[in-house]
């Protein structure tokens, strides 16, 4: 572990300096780095680390205002993951006096509360007798094999999610949605964080103790992904891996994988591309950026502007180009099945069939209901409906039957979510206009979670968005049978609607009459409105009819 003599030397510089002095020794036992610094703040060269092997160095440093490790020599073990920490206490005349020693332990081991176990204090004389090389081997032993466990059981990526709450009221409700998403895109959630900043760090949003905090989370979990709430720059994300060397994702990136997941058809797929792609463009260039300087020092001074000349200029102008070709492909697909579905439209309109559009927050059970109004229950009629964030991506009609109307098409449309991702609003923007060709809008809403009413207005807000808001609507309190009666009556209350049961079938016969009726009520003011308008016509007719022509004759003598 040490010598005396190397003990002795360190406490009587450091005593001499008053300051901390940290010496990084490999396994042959050579010294490495010498650094005028605590644990935290020592050189370390390039560590090769991984899963299931330490980095190779133990750090030795002396503390001249004496006492045991500190919470930064125990973060630097654990964030380095270093073999061990010693910590020297300097007494006076610059003597040693007792060491600290620390290492780590495997995740999950027996008894242990921290990442680390810390050893009663000894003298330099019993820790030179330490065998550090045997510790260090049973522990990489234990390590590995708790990793070989672990990587059996496990068959999800484990997850961490982080929201950070700037004084939001919904905090807790955005976490829970964060957590849905994780779900749907196929991760296991084992831990999640509310974290509360006022004001947001720069680099790492949460600043590094926290990062700490979850690193070491982390490690106890067997997590290697971590997942913001927050849309993180490219920049700040890889500020964050290099801090807890764990995979970051942020919100955006969650649902566009989740998009990419469940599309189906050929528009859905091209929109998913294109949003990815947007999204993708300003990190990948940059990236190329930085790779442009390099070779810069060997161009001309005709060769471009100082810091970008070289050859990596050529790889950027060609991702630039390849990324723009691609994204003007895409935007031309994606015109030509807007083509296609205005097509189809028009036939659908000539045939005077009303249209029911069922538009609602993601997982409302739009499509459950879309099943029970039909009586899709068996394929290949039945719309997928599953338990899932953005099950549905692209707009799927079914013909029905209403009492007092005849055949109707219902619709059932892409989920809406709050912030939904610019890249994908903007793809989907097309989708959703197909709204505005329905007669009536059935909003449907999950009441059996908290915060219905906030989702009907995130709703609201993207139907004002797209200028739908005045359209004749019905309100669906859906999942009835799995809210209490008080928090049912409170929802109707504060926004309205019929409760009913997508699952059951409980309220769907009043729902369904409440639609009748509002389409015959659309019809009769329809039938009024043209009916007005034809006797204005009729009235301009008779009033042109009986007034004696005004006629001015403009020429040349």
């Amino acid at each position: 572990m040490t010598s005396p003599e190397l003990a002795r030397n360190l406490s009587e510089l450091s005593f001499e300096i008053r300051r901390e002095i940290s010496v990084l020794i490999d396994r042959r036992g050579r010294v490495m780095s010498v650094s005028v610094a605590d644990a935290k703040g020592a050189e370390l060269p390039p560590i090769r680390k991984g899963e299931t092997r330490l980095a190779g160095f133990h750090l030795l440093h002396a503390h001249p205002k004496g006492g045991g490790l500190s919470k930064s020599d125990l973060s630097a073990l654990f964030l380095s993951r270093l073999d061990a920490v010693a910590a020297i206490e300097v007494r006076e005349g610059g003597l040693p006096g007792n060491v600290h020693l620390a290492h780590l332990t495997p995740p999950g081991t027996v008894g242990e509360e921290e990442d680390w176990r810390v050893y009663p204090p000894q003298n330099v004389s019993e820790i030179e007798t330490f065998d550090l090389g045997a510790q260090v081997s049973a522990l990489e032993e234990e390590i590995a094999r708790a990793q070989r466990t672990r990587e059996a059981k496990k068959d999800r990526e484990r997850a961490i999610l982080v929201q950070i709450d700037q004084g939001e009221f919904d905090a807790e409700e955005r976490l829970s949605e964060l957590a849905e998403l994780a779900r749907t895109a196929g991760a296991e959630v084992v831990h999640r964080e509310l974290v509360f900043r006022r004001h947001l760090k720069s680099g790492t949003l949460i600043g590094a103790g926290k990062l700490e905090e979850l690193t070491s989370r982390a490690y106890h979990e067997d997590a290697d992904l971590l997942i913001f709430g927050q849309e993180l720059g490219a920049a700040q994300a890889r500020e964050i891996e290099e801090a807890t060397g764990l995979k970051v994702l942020d919100r955006t990136q969650l649902i566009l994988d989740i998009f990419a997941l469940h599309a189906q058809g050929v528009e859905s797929r091209l929109q998913v591309e294109l949003a990815q792609l947007r999204y993708m463009k300003p990190r990948l260039l940059g990236a190329g950026a930085r790779l442009s300087r390099i070779g810069a020092s060997g161009g001309s001074a005709a060769g471009g502007a100082i810091g970008t000349r070289g050859p990596g200029e050529t790889k950027l102008e060609l991702d630039r180009r390849r990324i723009n070709d691609r994204l003007s492909f895409l935007e031309h697909q994606l015109k030509e099945v807007a083509v296609r579905r205005e097509e189809r439209r028009k036939t659908r309109s000539r045939g005077d069939v009303p249209v029911i559009s069922i538009v609602g927050y993601t997982n409302a059970g739009k499509s459950t209901l879309l099943n029970a109004f039909t009586h899709a229950a068996e394929e290949p009629r039945r719309v997928l409906a599953e338990n899932k964030l953005f099950a549905t991506l692209r707009p799927t009609s079914r013909q029905g039957y209403l009492e007092g109307i005849g055949p109707v098409v219902f619709t059932d449309t892409v989920g809406f979510i709050r912030d939904l991702p610019t890249d994908l609003s903007r793809a989907f923007r097309s989708t959703l206009e197909e709204i505005g060709d329905a007669d009536v809008l059935l909003h449907v809403v999950d009441a059996s979670q908290p915060g219905a009413d906030t989702r009907y207005e995130a709703v609201r807000r993207i139907l004002d968005d797209l200028k739908l808001s005045e359209m004749p609507s019905v309100i669906a309190l859906n999942k009835a049978d799995q809210t209490d009666p008080e928090s049912l009556e409170r929802e109707r209350q504060r926004i309205g609607g019929v409760p009913v049961s997508s699952l059951s079938g409980a309220g769907l016969a009043h729902l369904k009459s409440v639609l009748s009726q509002t389409l015959s009520d659309l019809q009769v003011r329809r039938e009024d409105a043209e009916e007005a308008a034809r006797l204005e016509r009729e009235s301009v007719k008779a009033a042109l009819g009986t007034a004696p022509p005004n006629i001015q004759w403009v020429g040349t003598d």
